[in-house]
């Protein structure tokens, strides 16, 4: 069984900064590096924040089913490797993807086991306004971000799991309580009770 944990959210929801900590709290979480074709930007380093790809190298992949999900965002392309989602997921670790809508529904269909939880903003306007302090002003790009944020919360139904985030502190327990309850679940210990059960045999 993999153990594999899904967090979707419009552009602006934070997502990104609740995946953060809660891999800074839980640090035997595994976070899927994704495949892009896109240029690095100054910080990020290769292989931790993203395996940059050449676009042909990227089509090559494609053409050898090597991709768990993959989908094109702004002119660029990004995927989730079959190849790290079972090293990472096997084995009694849990990894954890961050990843839009598409790719939430071709991990749930390849991995029925997996957990999908969606963030979403508290209110349009809430969403607006980060977008605009992520902007600086609702400029093309932003307009495009927000339009793509009205898409993909359309696509709530495939999810287990809603979380609001109104107040960061809130959002980050109501995560981390659906991280335990996930550790919790019945598949994922049979093996500790059939060990009680062979021994009082």
């Amino acid at each position: 069984m993999h153990n594999i944990i899904v967090i979707s959210g419009p552009s602006g929801c934070g997502k990104s900064t609740l995946i953060h900590q809660l891999l800074a709290e839980f640090p035997e979480l595994n976070f899927s590096v994704s495949h892009t074709t896109r240029p690095p930007r100054p910080g990020e380093v290769q292989g931790k924040d993203y395996y940059f790809v050449s676009a042909s190298r990227f089509a090559r992949m494609l053409q050898e089913d090597r991709f768990a999900e993959w989908a094109e965002v702004h002119g660029h392309r990004y995927g989730t490797s079959l190849k790290e989602v079972r090293a990472k997921s096997s084995k009694g670790r849990t990894l954890v993807l961050d990843i839009d809508s598409q790719g939430a529904r071709n991990i749930k269909r390849q991995f029925p086991e997996a957990m999908a939880v969606f963030v979403v903003p508290p209110s349009l306007d809430a969403l607006k306004k980060r977008l605009l302090l992520r902007q600086g002003k609702l400029d093309r790009e932003a307009r495009q971000r927000l339009a793509a944020a009205l898409k993909e919360l359309s696509s709530y139904a495939i999810y287990d799991y809603v979380i609001v985030n109104d107040k960061l502190a809130a959002a980050l327990a109501d995560l981390r309580c659906l991280y335990i309850s996930y550790c919790r679940q019945t598949a994922r210990n049979s093996d500790k009770v059939k060990k009680l059960v062979r021994r009082r045999k």
